[in-house]
């Protein structure tokens, strides 16, 4: 089992990491907050840890990866996750996401395709203090029994928006979901400001891995 040690050395590279992050055009103080107390190395197998705090993506198993700084600091922003709200992220991959959300205060509720991640990571996140609701199966339709949430975060490549994430976004509420093909993805904001008016923004290209289920790519 690995060791779960946070030293002076990885609380260093963190605000190096954190510095890298501002240099990038990040300023919301709650991510960056967020990802200064969260030690990123926790979350990468022992052959890795020298990586965990460059400013690149990683293999987790399983075809996942655990997500570029950059990229969880960007889609957290657009997020703007306010204290006590409650977050749908589809996709927990690793946990270091709905890391960051938990550390910004949200009431995360996470849902994975991959069962394997799925038991992984509801017994990792515990074991460091992270308290969010796990789920198993289909992230593409949601969680319509625990809808509305005020935020969504989707961290895999969609073909499309999902109708049926913005039935379970709350009046007011922001998804953020990257779409596109296999490759690269838009990066888009979806505000709901009544329940017949969206507004969609639109932002930089990323790269993710495809999102499965009825509403995304087949395996």
């Amino acid at each position: 089992m690995l060791k779960l040690e946070d030293s002076y050395l990885h609380k260093g590279q963190r605000k190096t990491l954190i510095a890298t992050l501002k240099q990038k055009g990040i300023s919301h103080p709650g991510v960056l907050e967020a990802m200064n107390t969260l030690p990123r190395h926790f979350f990468f197998d022992s052959a890795l840890l020298s990586h965990a705090y460059q400013d690149k993506a990683f293999p987790i198993g399983e075809g996942q990866t655990i997500s570029q700084p950059y990229t969880v600091a960007f889609q957290s922003s657009l997020l703007d996750v306010q204290h006590g709200h409650k977050v749908l992220e589809i996709g927990t991959g690793s946990g270091y996401q709905a890391g960051v959300l938990f550390l910004m205060g949200a009431d995360v509720h996470s849902i994975e395709f991959n069962e394997r991640l799925y038991k992984n990571t509801k017994k990792f996140l515990p074991r460091i203090g992270i308290t969010i609701h796990h789920y198993h199966g289909d992230g593409s339709q949601g969680l319509p029994g625990e809808a509305p949430f005020e935020r969504i975060l989707v961290t895999a490549g969609a073909p499309v928006v999902p109708n049926s994430l913005l039935k379970q976004l709350s009046v007011g509420g922001v998804l953020v979901i990257p779409v596109g093909d296999r490759n690269t993805q838009k990066m888009l904001k979806l505000t709901k400001k009544t329940e017949k008016h969206i507004v969609q923004e639109s932002f930089d290209h990323f790269s993710f891995v495809p999102l499965l289920g009825e509403k995304g790519w087949t395996k």
